[in-house]
């Protein structure tokens, strides 16, 4: 079905008569200064989906869903290398296996458990067909370990070796057992550990467990080991405050096998349901952003200080936990949050992010299918997925991407952010997002008339080399600018990157260029080095030098 659409219809003329608000001229750097991140990993921008949504996601082979393969690839163009899709989450602890159920996936909801997906699962052979539909992915499938005794033991024993024949080596990115066991005996849903079960617990029944899937991997598809594809992301705790402490957990010999590959977190930055959650004091807040990676920041530097080298990455995050908020986690606010969020999780050393998605969630970026509850379609988060991925750019080996987080200068404002792209060592893009709040559908008349915030950056004078060259007297010839944008703040419809919409209705999630949107700005540098770019508040853009 169709949905309306509202153009932003935002032009260049309109955009010199927005009121202005100037702040003095930033330094960026040619070089990425000490603060910048080490060089990306490929994959950055990745996702997690819900286990009990992924033949929603996903379709199988005789009906893939190609809108989803679409936006996949979409954001795959851009950054270099496909999103890797984890596919566990709740749901997946409470999967079990059936061997001669005819259908993928069979699920029961109790809706004083949860109204966003069912609490009892039976899935079939069915359910790891969907693993065939989107050429060129990696995976990771998560395995059960939320559910102990016979039926627990019969889950991972039988479902390996689907996984081993599903995702050979070529489909195949890394291992999971269990999500967020640090709720497992404190969780809302129903506790499924004892109150005594500690660190050295869940430590010992994971050895366990892995090693047990280590055997039937050997038995089903050696290949897997001999090709040093048997990592794990581990230990996919909830967050960095709950009943397990990761650090306490590391030290109790999580590691032991020497098979984990990334230290896996997940973070919200609030709760759907939480008092006093609003789009503008929670998710448009930069420094609600930094104080919610800082606990991970600070996670990981304990486990490096301690010896430990493994990359750090959010295996499953989104904007407010329980499925998102409606207004809020769907609204183009949620999209600017999505940027400034994952930029500043790659300026501070946050290897790779996976934002959570499932079926008929509220801050999902697209809804797969058709229910009664949502419509199919692209949703507004989606197009901040791109601008991340555009502004990261290719992040294929040999690429080496960093990422520097601007100070702009004066008191710290909740209200604008902006970062550095630095490419082979040379500053390439400039990011700045606005988020001060404006909700095109407000009557307030003080807001009729949408203001605008002047970002001015000095650049360096020239492309000088690095050390031992000769520095060149070339000065930046120009600056092409991308815009995020929608109506405002509020806006679900209507959104565009760089004048193109990625909706389901216009060509199945493909970029179509509409022509009454703002596109091929070219910026100027004056004499003093100085490049000025006006940005509307509710809005995002990325300058690319040419040197």
């Amino acid at each position: 079905m169709a949905s309306s659409m509202r153009t932003p219809g935002i032009t260049t003329a309109f955009l010199a008569l927005l009121p202005s608000i100037a702040l003095g001229a930033v330094p960026v750097s040619l070089s990425p200064p000490p603060n910048a991140s080490e060089p990306l990993l490929e994959s950055f921008v990745s996702f997690s989906i819900e286990f009990a949504s992924f033949p929603d996601f996903a379709g199988n082979s005789s009906h893939p869903n190609n809108f989803s393969y679409n936006l996949l690839t979409n954001l795959g163009k851009l950054q270099g290398s496909n999103p890797i899709i984890r596919v566990g989450g709740n749901t997946q602890d409470y999967a079990t296996f059936n061997a001669s159920q005819e259908a993928a996936l069979i699920g029961t909801f109790d809706y004083s458990r949860s109204r966003d997906y069912p609490t009892t699962i039976s899935i079939g052979p069915a359910y790891f067909d969907s693993y065939s539909t989107w050429p060129g992915l990696t995976y990771i499938h998560g395995f059960n370990m939320g559910k102990n005794g016979t039926v627990g033991h019969d889950t991972l024993v039988g479902t390996v070796p689907l996984v081993c024949k599903a995702l050979d080596t070529n489909k195949l990115a890394y291992w999971q057992l269990g999500n967020e066991p640090d709720l497992f005996k404190t969780s809302a849903q129903g506790p499924v550990r004892p109150a005594w079960w500690n660190e050295a617990d869940y430590v010992e029944e994971w050895l366990n467990k892995t090693r047990t899937i280590r055997q039937l991997v050997e038995q089903n598809c050696p290949e897997v080991l001999s090709s040093g594809r048997f990592r794990f992301y581990a230990p996919s705790f909830a967050g960095t405050s709950n009943s397990l402490n990761l650090i306490t957990t590391w030290t109790a010999g999580l590691d032991a096998d020497n098979d984990i590959a990334f230290i896996d977190s997940h973070n919200y930055i609030g709760g759907a349901t939480q008092p006093g959650v609003t789009l503008q004091g929670t998710l448009m807040n930069h420094t609600s952003t930094v104080l919610s990676v800082a606990k991970h920041l600070n996670e990981s530097n304990i486990l490096r200080a301690s010896g430990s080298q493994l990359p750090y990455i959010l295996g499953e995050t989104n904007s407010l936990y329980n499925e998102g908020a409606p207004g809020l986690s769907n609204s183009f606010g949620a999209a600017l949050w999505g940027v400034d969020f994952n930029l500043y999780c790659a300026a501070t050393g946050i290897k790779r992010v996976h934002m959570h998605q499932g079926t008929n969630y509220r801050y999902a970026s697209w809804q797969p299918v058709q229910t009664v509850n949502e419509s199919l379609g692209t949703k507004a988060p989606y197009y901040g997925n791109v601008m991340v991925a555009t502004f990261l750019g290719d992040l294929n080996a040999g690429k080496n991407v960093t990422i520097g987080d601007i100070e702009l200068g004066g008191e710290p404002s909740i209200y604008h952010s902006a970062y550095a792209a630095y490419v082979d060592g040379r500053l390439k893009r400039i990011a700045v997002i606005q988020m001060r709040a404006y909700n095109y559908t407000t009557t307030d008349t003080e807001q009729s008339a949408r203001p605008n915030e002047s970002f001015s950056f000095h650049l360096p004078s020239s492309t000088g080399g690095g050390e031992g060259e000769e520095e060149s007297s070339s000065a930046v010839k120009g600056i092409r600018v991308q815009r995020l944008l929608a109506n405002g703040s509020d806006a679900i419809t209507g959104i565009t990157f760089d004048g193109s919409s990625y909706n389901y209705e216009l060509d199945a999630g493909r970029p179509v260029l509409l022509n009454n949107v703002t596109r091929g700005e070219v910026l100027q540098v004056d004499e003093e080095g100085v490049v000025t770019v006006d940005v509307p508040w509710s809005s995002a853009a990325i300058l690319s030098l040419d040197w």
